[in-house]
């Protein structure tokens, strides 16, 4: 799947805004450092832990989280049948038109259709959370340097706030946040998704379960670059192979 991969102008705006500063000042502390299966040269997608990924974006993370830049017949590169998708999709409602009289309306989606927003723009979302702003997970992962332990560390590490710290009102402490204060609250709790393969869902589980699919989604043509990555790797390596041999052999001939 062919995707054009850039943060928009909100994200920037977002990190610029929040973390800047902080980020200056260290004032937060380094993500853990997880052995994830989709690093290095022969990395790959774990589809099982995947699906699970999206399961708990699904159930915990769409309400305010929106997933933009995914269409659900992506979802097919993960391991979801032709018919999950299309069941799937027709759970939402897309708006379209306009119709024959002029009419915006709303229809079932299609496999077609992407991941609609849960809000019908940002003032709608910002009112609904006291002026924070969820940002959409498409592209998270990219969005902040060493991203997916960054995530990972994030929604594992929310712990009460010590006792020199001071919050201000709807705000809560996680040290991997910068600044340490956030508005979004702990999203997950042990046992909040009853997972369908019957994996026990712990908050450690899921975390890493859906920084795997969120890793796919900013990145989902990873597999394709690594492998053809690999594949320019073995012919430079063969007509090295063939030009030293050749080189040797036009140089014997010489002497």
């Amino acid at each position: 799947m062919k995707k054009t991969i850039r943060i928009t102008a909100t994200t920037l705006a977002f990190l610029s805004l929040t973390a800047a500063a902080a980020y200056a000042a260290g004032d937060y502390k380094p993500a853990r450092s997880v052995e994830w299966p989709f690093k290095g040269v022969f990395g790959t997608v774990d589809e099982q832990a995947a699906q699970r990924g999206f399961q708990v974006y699904k159930e915990v993370c769409a309400a305010c989280h929106g997933l933009k830049r995914i269409a659900f017949r992506n979802l097919a590169d993960i391991g979801f049948t032709e018919a999950e998708i299309k069941a799937l999709a027709a759970t939402y409602q897309i708006k379209d038109g306009p119709n024959e009289e002029g009419e915006m309306f709303e229809r079932p989606g299609k496999p077609s259709d992407y991941f609609p927003s849960p809000f019908a723009n940002e003032n709608q979302a910002r009112a609904t959370h006291n002026g924070a702003y969820p940002l959409d997970l498409s592209l998270i992962v990219k969005a902040r340097d060493n991203g997916a332990n960054y995530l990972y560390s994030l929604l594992t590490g929310y712990v009460p706030a010590p006792a020199d710290v001071t919050l201000g009102a709807g705000m809560h402490y996680n040290p991997y946040f910068p600044g340490k204060a956030l508005a979004m609250a702990a999203p997950l709790s042990d046992g909040q998704v009853a997972y369908q393969d019957g994996t026990q869902a712990s908050i450690d589980q899921m975390a890493r379960d859906v920084t795997i699919f969120l890793q796919w989604a900013a990145e989902p043509e990873m597999e394709e670059r690594k492998q053809m990555g690999i594949k320019v790797l073995f012919f430079l390596a063969v007509f090295t192979g063939f030009m030293f041999v050749a080189y040797r052999r036009l140089w014997s001939n010489l002497h």
